[in-house]
């Protein structure tokens, strides 16, 4: 587990490098809730290896690494709360329920 929150510490870099250096600019995804439908979905970068955020359908659920290794996410107006990564079966990386795969930015 202490592996999967190092990596996500490093999640947004490898956005970074994808967007040519464009840090509001999206990464096109793959995203499901509550082990829905996978749809498309974008991710975007707001500070590199702090803050990022999904965009799914019309929802955006922000997550904020601490650079210890706890990740915490809002979703809309609701308090933060923190989260548990894991990788799922099928290659996607997942935050309680929240998962994202395709070329996800891993560094």
């Amino acid at each position: 587990m202490q592996g999967v929150l190092m990596l996500l510490g490093n999640l947004p870099l490898r956005a970074e490098a994808a967007l040519d250096g464009d840090r509001r600019g999206a990464v096109a995804l793959q995203c499901r809730l509550a082990g829905g439908a996978w749809q498309p979905c974008q991710m975007q970068v707001e500070r590199v290896g702090s803050h990022w955020w999904l965009l799914i359908g019309g929802q955006k659920l922000e997550f904020r690494h601490d650079g210890r290794g706890q990740v915490t996410m809002q979703r809309g107006n609701s308090d933060w709360r923190q989260v548990d990564s894991r990788w799922g079966d099928d290659a996607s990386l997942c935050w309680d329920g929240v998962c994202a795969r395709g070329d996800i930015p891993l560094d």
